[in-house]
């Protein structure tokens, strides 16, 4: 082997050894976990006289912006504002008020049970469920949870008391089931995105019982 093919396969090895370095330093830094979520779950409470009628639109649910959806908006920031007249809500805000007994959600008149809701979002959504389960968990901890599209996130998270327009998200989430291998490249990927957004990273662990474990997870420059 010629000395120059040689220097550049020395060069390969020890690029090779410095991002196995860096990997290894970003899983220590995933490993530390946020206490405050971790604590026991008390919800919060939702705080509305009655409960919203909203209609089922396949990947969202909307509703007459008055009365408790009003309400739900200027107090928690459910649901966004669609129009003057409306206001539409992602199918895990739905769930999530349709099961704290805080809005009927019909389909062609017909009111949909907390199952039959949660077949059609998996229809819509197939990863629902694990997407679902730390969205209520958040939002049972008293954090505004929004969806995230437009950073290449499944959620943004703001700080208690923060509510969308009033400042910048804290976080963004990505839910991820216990037993999902994620790559490398993956994991870089999301750091690269909290970085260029400005955001810290979460990344929310759902186990078979749908308990979540996060993780703040951070980039580092050696």
């Amino acid at each position: 082997m010629s000395k120059k093919k040689k220097d550049i396969l020395d060069q390969i090895k020890e690029a090779a050894e410095d991002f196995e370095g860096d990997a290894k330093a970003m899983i220590e830094t995933a490993k530390t976990v946020i206490k405050d979520m971790q604590e026991a779950v008390k919800p919060v409470l939702i705080e509305t006289s009655g409960s919203v009628t909203s209609s089922f639109a396949t990947e969202r649910l909307i509703a007459d912006n008055k009365g408790d959806a009003r309400a739900l908006y200027d107090k928690s920031r459910f649901g966004a504002l669609l129009g003057p007249d409306k206001i539409q809500y992602s199918l895990h805000e739905g769930l999530f008020l349709l099961e704290r007994g805080k809005m009927d959600v019909f389909d062609n008149k017909k009111a949909l049970t907390f199952d039959t809701f949660v077949k059609r979002a998996r229809k819509v959504e197939p990863n629902f469920w694990i997407r679902y389960s730390v969205f209520k968990d958040l939002r049972n901890r008293g954090y505004i949870v929004k969806t995230a599209l437009k950073f290449g996130a499944d959620f943004r998270v703001y700080e208690r008391g923060i509510k969308p327009g009033e400042d910048h998200a804290k976080w963004i989430v990505y839910p991820v089931h216990e037993g999902d291998a994620l790559t490398w490249y993956e994991f870089a990927a999301k750091n690269r995105v909290a970085h260029s957004t400005k955001k810290r990273l979460l990344l929310g662990i759902v186990d078979d019982e749908s308990s979540v474990t996060y993780y703040e997870c951070k980039w580092i420059r050696p």
